[in-house]
């Protein structure tokens, strides 16, 4: 199901702010993520949990419980923002270690805060990078995560393949992302909540609300599941695999690498 943000009801210079997502350039996505990101940190996790009435907190659970760790016993967590998954992960696996990349400095200084009040800071490395040159050598990691990030990336193709060089032989990667079903219950109730409802709220708590009406075109214009899957083979993954989350709303991708 595609979308686009000026077909959409709402305040009009919120829609002039951030162009649609179809059309623009790489160097144009990459700096609207940044501008964006960079804006919306104050209230991003409250308003992450309450957008998604908490489902956020079950799906990173469930991507977490999934992860296998049998080699570097590290963890690299793409797009980390404030580090939720980051820190899900360790305290799931409290023998782990994480790197959590971002390219957003303003996201990384509220994850550390999170890291340092859970006593993790030993444990959770945080460095602002981009996914498309990620700064390790070959093989550095038993697993890589992307939390609701990937549809941000202009090059999903390349930062799959970052992914794939970072793991070890058998290590996986987890991508968690949110899409558009093509279900009447989603036309009829999840539609109209992602289109209208959750940027009306938004602007009652977030200095940019436009950056919310960002996030529900980035969610429309992400490649339906099959289509996914695909791009993660062509980028070398094998036993790709999806586990639909809450009516189809969500889904986790899995991936491994050869070996």
């Amino acid at each position: 199901m595609e979308g686009r943000m000026n077909e959409d009801p709402g305040n009009d210079s919120d829609r002039r702010r951030y162009p649609p997502v179809s059309g623009i350039g790489r160097d144009e996505h990459v700096g609207m993520v940044r501008e964006i990101f960079s804006t919306i940190t104050g209230r991003y996790d409250f308003l992450n949990r309450l957008l998604s009435l908490r489902r956020d907190v079950a799906w990173r659970r469930f991507a977490v419980r999934r992860m296998r760790f049998f080699k570097t016993y590290r963890l690299l967590d793409i797009a980390t923002g404030t580090a939720d998954l980051a820190v899900e992960t360790a305290l799931r696996h409290p023998q782990v270690r994480i790197a959590g990349l971002d390219l957003v400095r303003e996201m990384l200084v509220v994850g550390a805060r999170k890291i340092a009040r859970r006593g993790l800071s030993g444990r959770i490395d945080l460095i602002q990078g981009d996914a498309l040159a990620l700064p390790f050598p070959d093989g550095s990691f038993d697993a890589v995560s992307v939390a609701f990030g990937i549809r941000n990336m202009p090059d999903r193709p390349g930062a799959l393949r970052e992914m794939r060089r970072c793991l070890v032989p058998g290590g996986r990667v987890f991508i968690l992302e949110m899409n558009a079903p093509r279900s009447r219950l989603w036309k009829k109730v999840f539609a109209p909540y992602l289109k209208r409802v959750l940027p009306g709220i938004a602007r009652l708590f977030s200095r940019n609300p436009a950056a919310y009406l960002y996030l529900v075109d980035s969610i429309l214009h992400f490649p339906p599941p099959k289509v996914f899957l695909g791009m993660m083979e062509e980028a070398g993954f094998q036993k790709v695999e999806r586990h639909s989350l809450t009516l189809g709303i969500t889904c986790l991708y899995i991936g491994r690498r050869a070996g």
